[in-house]
């Protein structure tokens, strides 16, 4: 059973929500170790001093802010936690928005939250208002010495809580050194693109999807674990632009939806129905 990694308490208006805080993504990143290539002896890696040329043990290192070059202003580990200030625990809701209103660009990472100690009450009570009124809380909480904007949802039985981008950390499209269009795309080219996606549409089921990188990857190790003479394909070049838009477009209706797309009907009564065979998906994109 996972841990949770932080207790705290929500607070929204003069309610008191404990909660613990729990990782809701599991890395399934293939882990390496570096190795010495002709010895195959383990890599280590050792902090030293510039300037006695000695290692120097962890305890003793802070971390500095250069002000000017060569010239940093050093702070101890106690000195910047003081910095989390009295609301160190404490996630401070500051309101509550439609959920439409936050474009994915802002969210980084998702955590589930769970009751703490003595919360049973109030964190259902706040689960099920914001639930009814579908409504996501935004608020702000200290994290691993890191101030982070926060928007908390329910997610089915439980609240999740996205860590969210400050305004000033997204890089907007304008600042984008990208070139005009040379010319709009022709009415045809419009009419079969959307027809394209229309083929393409499917509902989405996040299972369906999986890492092929990684399981490459783990195909190369036990191949060459085995002994196995590795077979290394050459790296494609990017594919260029095509010089003919339409063409391309007709090619790719002709040739279908590729398999395991499942495209949308066309009302709303045909996909309740579809929704309703065994593994179908619901009709309504809503999150209980």
């Amino acid at each position: 059973m996972p841990r949770s990694i932080w207790n705290g308490t929500i607070a929204f208006g003069m309610v008191r929500v404990p909660v613990k805080l729990y990782s809701a993504i599991e890395s399934k990143s293939v882990s390496f170790r570096e190795r010495n290539l002709t010895d195959g002896a383990a890599i280590e890696h050792r902090r030293f001093c510039e300037h006695e040329g000695v290692e120097v043990p962890y305890a003793e290192i802070a971390k500095g802010f250069e002000i000017r070059p060569g010239e940093f202003v050093v702070l101890s580990k106690e000195e910047i936690a003081a910095a989390d200030g009295p609301g160190a625990r404490l996630i401070e809701v500051e309101h509550f928005v439609s959920r439409a209103e936050i474009d994915p660009v802002h969210y980084e990472r998702t955590y589930h939250l769970g009751p703490g100690k003595d919360g049973e009450d109030a964190y259902r009570l706040l689960h099920t208002a914001m639930r009814r009124s579908d409504r996501v809380a935004i608020g702000r909480f200290v994290f691993h010495n890191r101030a982070r904007l926060v928007a908390i949802r329910p997610l089915e039985e439980v609240l999740a809580m996205h860590a969210m981008r400050f305004a000033d950390e997204v890089v907007t499209p304008d600042a984008l050194e990208i070139a005009a269009p040379a010319r709009k795309p022709t009415a045809r080219e419009r009419e079969m693109a959307q027809a394209l996606i229309g083929q393409l549409d499917a509902a989405f089921e996040p299972e369906r999807h999986h890492d092929t990188y990684r399981e490459a990857v783990m195909e190369l190790i036990r191949q060459k674990a085995a002994g196995e003479e590795l077979q290394l394909e050459e790296v494609e070049a990017p594919a260029q632009a095509p010089d003919d838009l339409l063409a391309v477009l007709q090619a790719s209706l002709d040739a279908g939806a590729p398999k395991g797309a499942r495209g949308r009907s066309a009302t709303p009564a045909k996909r309740r129905a579809r929704a309703r065979e065994p593994g179908g998906t619901p009709a309504t994109g809503r999150p209980r």
